[in-house]
């Protein structure tokens, strides 16, 4: 029983001893001393922060430090420069970039002492807590979340205050529709700042929801982002000096135009492993050393194998049909079983139909995960991304099958499914199976949980056995393999000694045209400073390699060969759904003011069929949604009444609504820019050199606009030239087969234009040809 009446359960102790890092290897049991268990108790009785040993004091990398260096400056600058204003910034940062800390050392140097982390993903909540507690720079810093003990009314006002939740903690409504009441405190205060962490659930939340399509309801709001349709910086009832988002794909944000240059920090992994290979020994110990190679390995399974699922779109391979099932728990089974059943033969080496080919091939034979020497050494800990709850349970029940005698020294871990526990819940279990992880070995199966938020250091394989919709799922999942793994003092005799037990991972991919179309989209989307696509993939790819099978051989495969397999992997259906793209067209606030401040430029698109109207539109869209946010701003949900309510909904389905027809109508227009160079044979010309000089009549019978119109409309950015550069250069790649007529190519030897600039033959043709 605490001082003021309430009590606490054992619960509560368990929960501050975890805290505390105690071991809990089964049940109500803890391995741990009579002083633990009373600082515990004494934590809960008086509602305070357990104290911690504090035994890190590793310093910033330099990426770490140049992050905070710019952020601080572009705050302090921004603020000066404008009044009333709060200032935002982004870091576009990798997985592993240690966000966490780096936020609390900007903390620092800003001198903030009242910081807000507001996240899509409430699994984040233990990296946030282990670095305030556990670092000495952090030393007498405060953490409040749902789950602590201490709560804001029992901090200490005097030191600096973390709070930390979930979008649907503290922006969430009550039943009535206002604030909820136990959380008016959070939007009293001034928060000197607010973090907005994995800040891409905000960007591809539609994209992350088919990974988790297979999962209950519970798992799908978990895993997509709580708390989401909350959020609205412009809305946001909290005040704050400044926001801070973090986010290792935040692709969607970057290309709407959302952050500018001079707001984002960038750090990808070619930077990482650039920095680890170019670190000068006499500065001291490398600070990357840990930080694993990665390497994808991608297989082109046998036809027989392939002709089963070779009836997905376009009839490409399709690892969700391969990999299907029906059933539930001990009765689940996969739909292609034997087939199946050969595909685990092939990873260990044993599938009988290539024993001859392996035979003939010697040494040269290619490397599978279960059966190459090295490899196997490495993959003592992996992970199985499958396509269902079903296809997780039917491997399970495949790999304990007498057949499959060599994958029973594994601990097969099913993280799938409501029984599995809701999103970092499911993590437990894997530890468990793990134990000494230098001693056992375990294949964690998934089709969702575990795949973003969470480090487990063993893992250093993943195999994707399922589609993916974006690079940012895929790579999301990819990147879970790539945690460090060391161990300090590993004889018991050398304290200072740190042993790197992961120097490389391995991404396994079994459908290689859609494995190279993600690195190529990736890697592409990742370098927002360069321009030439081959070179971003090159670039990408001389740290990540990636080794292709092909069926006869394996060999690594250089920046054209990607981008070529990627795009012969496509058809002309997809590249034309490149110029549907909201993205290739800009419509907020600011663009159509400036189209409505430009009279040419409106009379021009009002002449085209469909946007008569237009003018009146615009003012609608602009007046109604600043009335709406100020209406929103000015007045709590509790003091709106419902009638002001009602019109103020209807008021924003309206400019909504007009929004989406004018991007609808600039999008058709912008579909018709592939017939305009279906139709042109000016292919060296950037197409806006074409356009605007040599067929300025044709464009003008294609489209409807005149030269001189569509130039104001570029200058005045409705259309996004960056975007329509890669969608054009996407569509010349594909192009070059039909160039290429028995042999003989009339513009071979030529530039290549793009929407507003023009590659040279040499950058375009550089690494053409595969080397490897």
């Amino acid at each position: 029983m605490r001082g003021d009446g309430t009590s606490f359960t054992d619960h509560d102790v368990h929960r501050i001893l975890r805290q505390m890092g105690v071991e809990n290897p089964e049940g109500e049991w803890f391995r741990c001393g009579v002083k633990e268990v009373r600082a515990a108790v004494r934590a809960v009785r008086e509602r305070r922060e357990v104290n911690l040993n504090r035994t890190e004091s590793f310093g910033m990398r330099p990426e770490q430090a140049d992050a905070v260096a710019k952020t601080s400056s572009y705050f302090r600058a921004y603020r000066a420069e404008n009044k009333g204003r709060t200032p935002h910034f982004l870091w576009n940062c990798k997985m592993r970039f240690g966000k966490t800390f780096a936020a609390y050392q900007l903390a620092r140097e800003m001198g903030w002492k009242r910081i807000l982390v507001l996240t899509f993903k409430p699994a984040v909540q233990s990296a946030w807590e282990d670095d305030l507690r556990t670092h000495i720079d952090f030393e007498g810093w405060q953490f409040i979340s749902r789950t602590s003990e201490l709560t804001y009314e029992t901090a200490d006002r005097n030191r600096p205050i973390v709070c930390f939740g979930s979008f649907q903690d503290y922006l969430g409504k009550s039943k009535a529709g206002g604030i909820k009441t136990h959380h008016e405190w959070v939007h009293a205060i001034n928060w000197d700042c607010v973090i907005l962490d994995e800040y891409h659930y905000g960007a591809w939340r539609d994209n992350a929801k088919d990974l988790f399509e297979n999962e209950d309801k519970r798992e799908q709001a978990y895993a997509t982002g709580e708390g989401l349709d909350y959020f609205d910086e412009g809305d946001m009832p909290i005040t704050t000096g400044a926001y801070l988002y973090l986010s290792g794909t935040p692709f969607r944000a970057i290309n709407s135009g959302e952050f500018i240059e001079e707001q984002i920090f960038n750090w990808t992994y070619s930077d990482e492993q650039r920095a680890k290979a170019e670190w000068n020994d006499a500065n001291g110990d490398n600070p990357y050393a840990a930080l694993p190679r990665m390497v994808m390995m991608t297989y082109q399974l046998p036809d027989e194998l392939q002709m089963v699922a070779s009836q997905g779109e376009f009839n490409e391979f399709d690892l969700n049909i391969f990999f299907s099932a029906e059933g539930e728990g001990d009765n689940a089974r996969f739909v292609y079983e034997d087939e199946v059943q050969k595909w685990l033969d092939l990873i260990r080496g044993a599938y009988s139909e290539n024993i001859v080919s392996d035979l003939k091939l010697g040494k040269q034979r290619p490397p599978m995960p279960f059966s190459h020497a090295p490899l196997l050494a490495s993959l003592t800990h992996t992970f199985w991304f499958l396509p269902s709850v079903a296809s997780c349970y039917a491997m399970r029940n495949l790999l304990a099958e007498r057949q499959n005698r060599f994958y029973h020294d594994y601990n097969v871990v099913l993280a799938a499914g409501a029984k599995a526990g809701i999103g970092v819940d499911a993590l437990p279990p894997v530890l468990k199976a793990m134990g000494n992880p230098m001693e056992t070995k375990s294949i964690t199966l998934s089709c969702g949980k575990l795949t973003t938020g969470v480090s487990v250091k063993p893992w250093s394989g993943i195999f994707m056995l399922r589609n993916s919709s974006s690079p940012e799922t895929y790579f999301q999942a990819a990147f879970r393999v790539q945690t460090p793994w060391t161990v300090r003092n590993a004889d018991g005799l050398s304290p200072n000694q740190v042993d790197i037990l992961k120097e490389e991972c391995y991404v396994f991919d079994f459908a290689p045209n859609r494995a190279l179309r993600q690195i190529a989209d990736y890697s592409c989307r990742l370098n927002v400073e360069e321009s030439n696509p081959e070179k971003k993939v090159e670039e990408f790819i001389n740290f990540l390699p990636v080794l292709a099978y092909d069926g006869s051989s394996m060999k690594q495969i250089d920046a054209a060969g990607i981008l070529d397999i990627a795009m012969s992997g496509t058809s002309a259906t997809l590249l034309a759904r490149r110029w549907e793209s909201a993205l290739l067209v800009n419509v907020d606030n600011e663009t159509l003011r400036r189209l409505m401040g430009n009279a040419e430029a409106m009379a021009a698109l009002m002449s085209i069929e469909g946007f008569r109207n237009l003018n009146q539109d615009i003012e609608t869209i602009i007046n109604k949604s600043e009335k709406v946010k100020k209406a929103k701003k000015e007045t709590s949900d509790e003091d709106m009444t419902r009638e002001k309510k009602k019109e103020l909904t209807e008021e924003e389905k309206e400019y909504k609504s007009l929004r989406k027809q004018i991007q609808e109508k600039l999008i058709k227009f912008a579909t018709r820019v592939p017939v305009f160079m279906y139709l042109t044979d000016y292919r060296e010309r950037s197409l806006k050199d074409v356009i605007t000089q040599l067929e300025p009549g044709l464009f003008k019978k294609v489209t409807g606009l005149s030269v001189k119109d569509f130039e104001l409309l570029v200058s005045l950015d409705v259309f996004n030239s960056a975007l329509m550069n890669d969608a054009i250069y996407k569509f010349k790649r594909y192009e070059d087969a039909s160039l290429d007529y028995v042999g003989i190519n009339r513009h071979a030897g030529e530039a290549v234009g793009l929407y507003d600039t023009v590659l040279s033959p040499t950058d375009y043709q550089q690494t053409f040809v595969n080397q490897a």
